[in-house]
């Protein structure tokens, strides 16, 4: 995150990650006296467990450093304007090539909203969540896909969460 660009997230998804927040802090003196317990073992150079519990600490702290800047730059439940145009927290659908048959419908938010039912949940900085982005009904737009190819797209509607 650049923290400059707000994460739109739904007051279910800030909640879930708030609750994992908590209970990584509450884990850290458990990881810390592991550590400890490890170190006092002997020779740390050929310690797998002291490795381990050190490994296991800095990817603890590294989510623990993600979802605190996640949360502190996130609009919560914030209802964007119902007028067609393409933003986060937005329930977009889409139509690939024209072919009206072959449309998908997602939500344009934060990956960490993880599915809502059925629902897909597109990050804006993904290649088409970025393509789309402030994309008005019946507007098309392309995007570059992971082989190198190119995909259109038509904005066949856009309508807010209503969660």
């Amino acid at each position: 995150m650049t923290g400059t660009v707000a994460t739109w997230l739904t007051q279910e998804a800030h909640d879930r990650l708030k609750h994992e927040l908590d209970e990584l802090v509450l884990q850290r003196p458990v990881i810390a006296a592991e550590i400890n317990a490890r170190r006092e073992e002997g020779d740390l150079k050929e310690n797998g467990g002291y490795h381990a519990a050190r490994d296991e600490q800095a990817k603890m702290e590294d989510r623990i450093r993600k979802l605190q800047e996640l949360l502190r730059e996130a609009q919560v439940g914030v209802r964007p304007a119902d007028d067609g145009t393409v933003e986060p927290g937005m329930v977009v659908t889409v139509a690939y090539d024209g072919d009206e048959s072959d449309q998908e419908t997602f939500l344009l938010g934060s990956r960490e909203e993880g599915m809502h039912g059925t629902l897909q949940v597109y990050s804006p900085q993904s290649p088409l969540g970025a393509a789309i982005h402030g994309a008005s009904k019946g507007e098309s737009r392309e995007y570059l896909l992971p082989n190198g190819k190119t995909q259109k797209v038509r904005i066949v509607e856009a309508k807010p969460y209503g969660g």
